[in-house]
């Protein structure tokens, strides 16, 4: 086991449940209910720190076609809620397989190219492009706009982490306000609202635009130290909706100011560059790829959920990763994490 990434989850963790106690409204309840998901999350992530990256490989292809099929499953018998159909209900707890696909994607794109010579040719490129787009389209349905970027953010990191060459990724970019048009053509009439209330969140003030400008108003008046822990009136006094799970950061700006800001970034800033550390010093290209795509991914989940928390991005319903309450999604990251634990423990294993 990493101890020095492991140490600073439990930070994220504990500063994710001080946070939560409060935004939570000192739901004690709520609070027992995170601890459990977060000490499930730690075992699976120990578990798998345990398991070698070759026993993990040869299951690759089989953990992508059940994922798949998982997805069918959801938009046929699969139960909704807010207008999304993203659950298999499983009696004891509800199951959202387009989670699992997070890291499915990545290991499945990654198994793909690794034994194969760098930089990958076209053909690989569009055969492990429609390994991508095969899932994100089954969660785009769902829909589940954030989810399903998230997954397609993941695989491409594994292509451009396998030596994709400078002159496509210029050509992508150039194509992408051709994509951001076709993709604004099949987005949902919420979804097209949310992108324009990023525009001007003043134009619906109790509508649309009111998530955004009542989380504006708790970041902007935590100050430099803040309310205080338990004194945010945004959140207290109910002005700021989904305080619990997608706003936390509002609910933590407002109560510890910049500096606790800093002190969350700093933690988060950590783990990445630990785990970037870990994909650097992977001994196969498996290894590396792998845990490049990981902990990158795990970087654009707290850059999205910040930056549509402070009005920087549309509204896409990503929690903030160890802070926001969640099930599936903990779970999950945690999963991830026992992956790059098992790169790096795989690593001492070949050099000894």
């Amino acid at each position: 086991m990493d101890i020095p990434l492991f140490i600073g989850l439990i930070a994220l963790a504990g500063l994710g449940l001080f946070t939560l106690y409060s935004a939570g409204g000192q739901n004690f309840d709520l609070l027992i209910q995170q601890s459990i998901r977060l000490g499930v999350g730690f075992i699976l992530m120990l578990i798998l720190a345990q398991i070698r990256i070759q026993h993990i490989i040869r299951w690759i292809p089989w953990l992508y076609l059940g994922g798949i099929i998982l997805l069918i499953a959801v938009l046929i018998i699969g139960e909704t809620r807010n207008g999304s159909q993203r659950w298999i209900n499983l009696g004891v707890f509800l199951f959202q397989p387009s989670e699992i696909m997070k890291l499915v994607v990545p290991m499945m794109v990654t198994w793909y190219l690794s034994d194969k010579p760098a930089p990958p040719t076209y053909t690989r490129l569009i055969l492990a492009a429609i390994l991508i787009a095969i899932p994100v389209l089954l969660v785009a349905k769902e829909p589940d706009l954030g989810t399903s970027l998230l997954i397609a953010s993941s695989g491409l990191f594994v292509i451009f982490l396998a030596g994709l060459q400078w002159h496509l990724i210029i050509g992508f970019l150039t194509f992408l306000p051709a994509f951001a048009w076709v993709l604004w053509q099949f987005m949902h009439d919420y979804q097209k609202i949310r992108v324009l209330t990023l525009l001007d969140p003043e134009k619906d003030p109790l509508g649309a635009g009111y998530h955004i400008i009542q989380s504006k108003i708790a970041i902007g008046s935590g100050g430099l130290y803040g309310k205080g822990w338990l004194h945010g009136t945004q959140s207290h006094l109910e002005f700021l909706p989904e305080r619990s799970t997608d706003f936390i950061f509002a609910v933590y700006s407002e109560e510890l100011g910049l500096i606790g800001i800093i002190i969350m970034l700093s933690l988060y800033l950590f783990v990445i560059t630990r785990g970037m550390m870990i994909a650097a010093n992977a001994q196969d290209t498996f290894s590396r790829l792998l845990a490049g795509s990981l902990i990158l991914t795990f970087f654009v989940y707290i850059f999205v959920n910040m930056g549509m928390v402070m009005g920087l991005l549309p509204v896409v319903g990503l929690p903030l990763p160890l802070i926001s309450y969640g099930g599936t999604s903990i779970v999950t990251l945690m999963a991830g994490f026992g992956l790059l634990m098992a790169v790096h423990s795989h690593k001492h294993l070949l050099s000894g």
